[in-house]
């Protein structure tokens, strides 16, 4: 990790198959993504290499925040990179590795600079782990 980088981290008890799944389906994507109390609606998502994923996070206080997505790499069930091309730009990578029967998900956002790491940082990092908690009550369902 770097002055541009936040990274997340967690365990889950799911095999990685199932936590990409949650991850490319978007139906299952659209339930979960996002901090608490955020809801999405998705208009283009074609999770392959060059495919765009277009979507509305819709905040609880009833903000809509339009966001644009171009995927780079995905290679089921290990990684996914994708671009986040709507401000703030980043590069994302979700990394997908085998672990006492779950999966460690490590989850990193590149900055183009330090400073607009840093400034993201303020909330980013908080919203990420909401969003994963998000992401293990679905695991929870799916199981």
């Amino acid at each position: 990790m770097n002055d541009t980088e936040i990274v997340t981290s967690r365990q889950f008890a799911a095999p990685p198959p199932q936590v990409f799944r949650a991850f490319s389906d978007p139906a299952i994507l659209a339930r979960w993504w996002g901090p608490e109390g955020f809801s999405n609606t998705f208009k283009v998502f074609d999770m392959a290499p060059g495919g765009l994923w277009r979507f509305v996070m819709h905040g609880p206080d009833g903000v809509n925040y339009p966001n644009e997505c171009e995927f780079v790499a995905v290679d089921a069930p290990a990684r996914i990179v994708f671009r986040h091309v709507s401000g703030p730009p980043f590069e994302a990578t979700l990394l997908f590795k085998e672990q006492d029967g779950g999966t460690w998900l490590d989850w990193t956002m590149r900055f183009d600079s330090a400073a607009e790491c840093a400034r993201i940082s303020k909330f980013a990092v908080e919203a990420n782990e909401q969003n994963l908690d998000r992401l293990q009550q679905q695991l929870d369902k799916m199981a």
